[in-house]
């Protein structure tokens, strides 16, 4: 599955039983790929297997937690033993704690690393030893506007995802000494209609939200099942609210700074109160099956214009050369 002349083969997701991770698993399945989906929860596992299997597609669950290596390792071999030869290992599973730094333990701080960081690390590893020795196979690292720019209240996951940014740059530099066939890239995601923040630990007085604009799950998934076919792209950005963001930081950083500090606490909370004894999924998972869309689809966008302008760069950038052109001779005749 590495390029769009391929069809799809063996695709493993983390964190693959909600949100973007079972919107993933949906997309690659009606792709007709065999799907292995990893994650803690019996309940989601059973219910993301049910409905890929009503698509038709063979799959393997796989109960475990990614902070774990051994988990990671084990079941990488049971999918290749079950399935056969990986072509695709999407690295998708988070954890995370919302809260200002003054109020976040050592401890959580350790547990969003291990999952949200280390479990990408134990993915990336555990992939590489199978696909290095047949040179194919893709990679692809489900990241974030927030691997580049931090926000208030989410230091822990805005710390994860800027250490996965980190470690993809190395290893593909990495890749490409070795001369290697595998390939890894990134999707960095805006905002997303998830059910984490129904799950996420929280010290915030009111419900936490993903900041405006949101989208639905399926705009990400449709990213990361492209991110797995054409992964010569080193990244892709999702959504017109993270290519401003990644410009804007890049370019004047205190400016986002200042913004956050006056607009970030609100933006992540709605007006709605956080219940007393609220279940969270830091250290277990909150029993049930959450699915892939969170509280917000009446205010989710299901398309991003900038993500069609993204997958047809170049035929735009074609389009705009031979119009720049034809505007030139234009000109030309006019004089």
């Amino acid at each position: 599955m590495t390029s769009a002349h391929h069809a799809p083969g063996v695709v493993a997701i983390t964190g693959a039983t909600s949100g973007v991770g079972r919107a993933s698993a949906r997309a690659f399945a009606r792709q007709g790929a065999a799907v292995a989906i990893m994650a803690r929860g019996a309940d989601g596992l059973a219910a993301t297997a049910a409905e890929l299997e009503r698509d038709g597609a063979r799959t393997l669950c796989l109960q475990a937690d990614v902070s774990d290596p051994d988990s990671v390792r084990s079941g990488a071999a049971a999918i290749e033993r079950e399935l056969g030869p990986i072509d695709v290992w999407v690295n998708n599973a988070m954890v995370s704690v919302f809260a200002p730094v003054r109020e976040i333990t050592a401890e959580e701080y350790r547990r969003v690393t291990e999952v949200t960081y280390l479990g990408v690390v134990h993915g990336t590893i555990f992939a590489l030893e199978r696909m290095r020795d047949r040179d194919r196979g893709v990679i692809v690292q489900v990241g974030s506007a927030l691997a580049y720019r931090g926000i208030p209240l989410q230091s822990a996951y805005c710390a994860a995802k800027h250490a996965i940014q980190g470690f993809t740059e190395s290893l593909r530099c990495e890749l490409m000494h070795e001369g290697s066939a595998v390939r890894v890239t990134m999707v960095q995601l805006p905002a997303l209609n998830t059910p984490q923040f129904d799950v996420v630990r929280t010290r915030l007085p009111r419900h936490p939200q993903p900041v405006p604009p949101i989208y639905q799950p399926e705009v990400a998934a449709r990213a990361i099942v492209a991110a797995a076919r054409h992964p010569a792209r080193r990244e892709w950005w999702v959504g017109a609210s993270t290519a401003l963001t990644l410009i804007g930081n890049a370019l004047v950083p205190g400016v986002g700074d200042r913004y956050l500090a006056r607009t970030g606490f609100d933006a992540q909370q709605t007006d709605e109160m956080v219940p007393p004894g609220r279940a969270d999924n830091l250290l277990d998972p909150v029993p049930g099956d959450h699915g892939a869309h969170g509280d917000f689809d009446a205010s989710a966008h299901a398309r991003s214009f900038q993500w069609g302008l993204t997958r047809h760069r170049r035929v735009l950038a074609l389009g705009l050369g031979a119009g720049s052109a034809l505007a030139w001779r234009a000109r030309r005749r006019a004089v």
